[in-house]
């Protein structure tokens, strides 16, 4: 049960699944401001267009239509909300988890220095070689 519980929390605590779940939030905000554009704005238009059925006027309703620039705005409101929350707790994350690698001492994994590499026939040559193992020619001293 144990090892059960520590593979759930490797796979949760991997990148991947924060992205995804960042991803899904993002989605559902930004398909409410779909939804109410769509609602709101382009079948209204359509409707008046085409001689629709027009209500009542309130708030930011264009008078005449259906158009709800209110409920709009809001949705756009509501989305912003939701990105600036979603950012603070991925900062908060990345935070957290770069200070769980420094007190396990983690250090990001650094490229190797290249290898010398010999003047005169190009070739890889061992650190602190005198003389290349390839063509013999002698190799200036390096600090």
């Amino acid at each position: 049960m144990k090892k059960l519980l520590r593979e759930f929390q490797e796979f949760i605590n991997r990148g991947n699944v924060m992205d995804m779940a960042i991803g899904v939030i993002i989605g559902g905000a930004f398909t409410a401001i779909v939804t109410s554009l769509t609602d709101n704005i382009i079948n209204p238009l359509i409707k008046a267009v085409c001689g629709g059925n027009v209500g009542e006027v309130s708030g930011l309703v264009v008078p005449g239509t259906e158009i709800d620039f209110g409920a709009f705005i809001g949705a756009v409101i509501n989305f912003l909300i939701v990105a600036a929350i979603v950012f603070t707790m991925v900062k908060a994350l990345n935070k957290a988890q770069d200070l769980g690698n420094r007190l396990t001492h983690k250090q990001p994994e650094e490229e190797p220095a290249p290898a010398p590499v010999c003047p005169f026939c190009l070739e890889e040559v061992n650190p602190g070689a005198t003389k290349c193992c390839h063509c013999g020619s002698e190799l200036p001293k390096t600090e």
